[in-house]
């Protein structure tokens, strides 16, 4: 392909035209002379169907009336409206993602196939970013990033802003693996680009600034993550996607979870749970249940979390979301440790830690429905502190410190401070309790070291704010 005729499309090479041409007069039964009257001469025809000259817009123009057929089909060999069809089913695949109707994986696969079959890039970009979303939502975080990086390497020659999604996806596959730190790096490098750049695309900083408060928060870096807040509530009157700005409110109310501001928090949530509502976004929806039961969590109204919880956990079952699923019952089995359920919290968790293990394969457990320190890595080592509490209520001081163990170097890896520092204080009172005082102390330097320093993980100053 090369070059670009009518409404910027890529035309094919001029031998490859000047073949069409040829076959499509022949099947019509035209001279070369009654193809070119009254504008062109028949030998340009000729010279053309021998591929030596590339036709002009114009000339595509006339050629095209003559045979029948839309410029670009002469030009690129697509059937009419090829294009349009393609989007017009990858919004229809992109709603069936969003509704959980039905799986919307092969559709995006099968699109995707379509796109590449006629060389159009532009609609395998937005299939593969469909995919990329499905797999986020399975837990195949490996497969997930390459569709990403394949869409941006599809869209390496386009502006910043057509791209923002695709990182937006890589980031939080990242996320999702505990590589928090690079999760920073390829959102802050993105928005650092866009501001320098003079791109002010609105939408492009609200998806970035949005996505980036996520892992601030996992990391600790409470400030750095209240600054995107609002900088996203500063871009906010700019932006009509009502998608985008659900997602904000979603984001801007783990800030205030963060800083105690429960009922602000619950009403931001509120907010994006309505215009989810209205969308049909069910995984986005199910997120917000699941928000608002931290939300209820934090505030000690553990009925209520618990309702939220099994809301969302329901709903994305449902969707087929199994990573966010599993994630879900981790913090389930948390608020039903809290109300005194620690047997029904035990047998949530032990299920989602059990892959290859032979008490899976004793109990049939898929994979499907595991975490691994590859695939939800924080709430790995979240599931492990809390079978280590519910170890340690029952007594069992060596199955508790197993745990604690297990979990410190998933949290240390991950880098999310907070979640560190509560771990080594709950395994330096089990080791002074324990009478082993000095292994206590350097559990409590340990935590206090990552308490010390929260969100030094990130990596340079924070990106400078855009020009509003």
């Amino acid at each position: 392909m090369s070059d670009s005729g009518p409404g910027g499309v890529r035309l094919d090479e001029p031998a490859v035209i000047g073949r069409r041409v040829l076959r499509l007069r022949t099947e019509l039964g035209l001279t070369q002379r009654q193809l070119a009257e009254p504008a062109y001469t028949p030998a340009y025809v000729s010279t053309l169907e021998s591929g030596k000259v590339r036709p002009s817009e114009t000339a595509l123009r006339h050629l095209a009336e003559r045979l029948g057929v839309t410029p670009e089909e002469l030009a690129t060999g697509r059937p009419a409206r090829l294009a349009a069809e393609l989007r017009l089913r990858l919004t229809d695949a992109r709603r069936a993602l969003a509704t959980g109707a039905e799986d919307a994986a092969p559709l995006f696969r099968a699109l995707c196939a379509e796109a590449v079959e006629h060389a159009l890039p532009g609609e395998q970009a937005t299939a593969l970013l469909g995919l990329g979303d499905c797999l986020l939502e399975s837990g195949e975080l490996d497969d997930a990033h390459e569709c990403f990086a394949s869409v941006e390497r599809l869209l390496a020659d386009e502006p910043l802003p057509r791209r923002v999604p695709a990182i937006r996806g890589r980031a939080n596959a990242h996320r999702l693996t505990g590589e928090l730190r690079y999760a920073c790096y390829l959102l802050e490098t993105a928005l650092d680009q866009l501001n320098a750049s003079g791109l002010q695309d609105p939408d492009a900083l609200l998806l970035l600034y949005t996505a980036s408060i996520a892992p601030y928060m996992d990391m600790g870096a409470h400030e750095r993550a209240a600054h995107a807040a609002e900088l996203a509530l500063a871009l906010a009157p700019r932006v009509d996607d009502p998608a985008l700005l659900a997602g904000m409110h979603r984001g801007v109310a783990r800030t205030l979870i963060a800083q105690g501001r429960i009922a602000e928090a619950d009403a931001s949530l509120a907010k994006a749970q309505d215009l989810y509502r209205q969308l049909h976004i069910r995984t986005e929806l199910a997120h917000c249940h699941w928000m608002r039961g931290y939300v209820h969590a934090q505030d000690g109204d553990l009925e209520r979390a618990e309702n939220e919880l099994r809301t969302a956990y329901d709903m994305l079952t449902a969707k087929r979301a199994a990573l966010f699923a599993e994630q879900v019952e981790v913090e389930l089995a948390d608020v039903l440790r809290r109300r005194g359920k620690a047997r029904e919290a035990e047998a949530l968790l032990r299920p989602l830690l059990a892959v290859g293990t032979a008490t899976a394969e004793a109990a049939e457990i898929p994979e499907a429905r595991a975490l691994t320190a590859g695939r939800g890595v924080v709430h790995v080592g979240a599931a492990h502190r809390l079978l280590g509490l519910i170890a340690e209520e029952c007594g069992d001081t060596e199955a508790a410190e197993e745990h604690y163990r297990a979990a410190l170097p998933l949290l240390e890896r991950a880098g999310v401070a907070g979640d560190l520092a509560s771990l080594c204080c709950l395994l330096g009172d089990l080791l002074r309790r324990t009478g082993r005082t000095e292994a206590a102390l350097d559990a409590y330097r340990t935590g206090l070291a990552h308490r010390a320093t929260p969100g030094t993980t990130t990596l340079g100053p924070a990106p400078a704010p855009p020009l509003m």
